[in-house]
Formats: C-alpha cells, structure tokens, sequence
C-alpha cells in the first residue's frame, strides 16, 4: 500500500497520532482518513479484539 500525505497513522512507538510522512509502518497503525480516527486506534483494535474473542468463545 503506498502511503499518501493525506493518510493519518497511530505510531506505536512514541504512542501519538502522526499525520502522513512519519515513523516506519512496522511501527503505525492505519492508515486513518482523520486525525480523530487515528487517535481512537487503540479503543477501536481493542473492541475488535474482544468481539473476535466472544466469538472464539461461541
């Protein structure tokens, strides 16, 4: 995937949002549309997380 300057990334490594050119992708997640969606990445791999969990559990 090639990264735009536009894209929104979470840098794991220093835990803040990042906006386009940043760390190494091994390092990011996204990329996000917003800064705001960026910013929600930990909550929203966490719900992910517990809902692939549930459903390992069914």
């Amino acid at each position: 995937m090639k990264n735009s300057d536009d894209d929104w990334w979470f840098c794991l490594r220093h835990m803040r949002v990042e906006h386009g050119a940043g760390c190494a992708n091994k390092d990011r997640m996204g990329p996000y549309r917003t800064e705001s969606e960026a910013a929600g990445a930990l909550e929203l791999a966490r719900r992910r997380n517990e809902a692939w969990n549930a459903q390992d559990e069914d």
